[in-house]
C-alpha cells in the first residue's frame, strides 16, 4: 500500500509502500515514553520504499528495551514523532498517526505486552463522545 504523511506543522513529509498486515501496537517502556501516551502504533516500510519529500528531521539514538540500539526522528519545529530505524538505519518504522491514510489501517499484534499500562486492554466499556465532553 502506498502512503504519504508528516508531521502536525507539515514542514516534514515523507511517502512509502508499507504491508497493511504488519501494523503493530508496542507497549514498551520506551514507546510510552516517547509517545506520551499508553502506546505506540508503527508500520514498517518496505525496504528502500521510504522518501523524504519535504522538511529535515532531527534524530537521536538510544538502547531500547530489548537491547537493540534505535534511532528515532522527529520534526525540530512541532516534535511530532515520525519514524525511526534500526541501529544499522535499514528497517523504518513509520508511526501510524503521522500517516494520512491511518483510517485504513488496523493493528494486527501487539508486543511488550508484559509492560503495558492497566486499562488499555479493553476500552469498549468506557462512555464513548462525538467530541469533548
Amino acid at each position: 500500500m502506498h502512503i504519504t504523511g508528516g508531521c502536525h506543522c507539515g514542514a516534514i513529509r515523507y511517502q512509502a509502500e508499507i504491508d497493511p498486515e504488519r501494523i503493530s501496537i508496542c507497549h514498551c517502556t520506551d514507546c510510552q515514553r516517547l509517545t506520551g501516551s499508553a502506546y505506540r502504533v508503527t508500520a514498517p516500510a518496505r525496504p528502500g520504499s521510504f522518501t523524504l519529500l519535504s522538511g529535515e528531521p532531527r534524530g537521536y539514538a538510544k538502547y531500547g528495551d530489548s537491547g537493540g540500539l534505535s534511532r528515532q526522528f522527529f520534526c525540530p519545529n512541532c516534535g511530532s514523532p515520525l519514524y525511526r530505524t534500526d541501529g544499522e538505519g535499514g528497517a523504518i518504522g513509520i508511526r501510524v498517526g503521522g500517516i494520512d491514510q491511518r483510517r485504513e489501517l488496523t493493528p494486527k499484534k501487539q508486543i511488550w505486552c508484559r509492560s503495558a499500562l492497566p486499562g488499555v486492554e479493553n476500552i469498549e466499556t468506557l462512555p464513548r463522545f462525538e467530541g469533548e465532553d
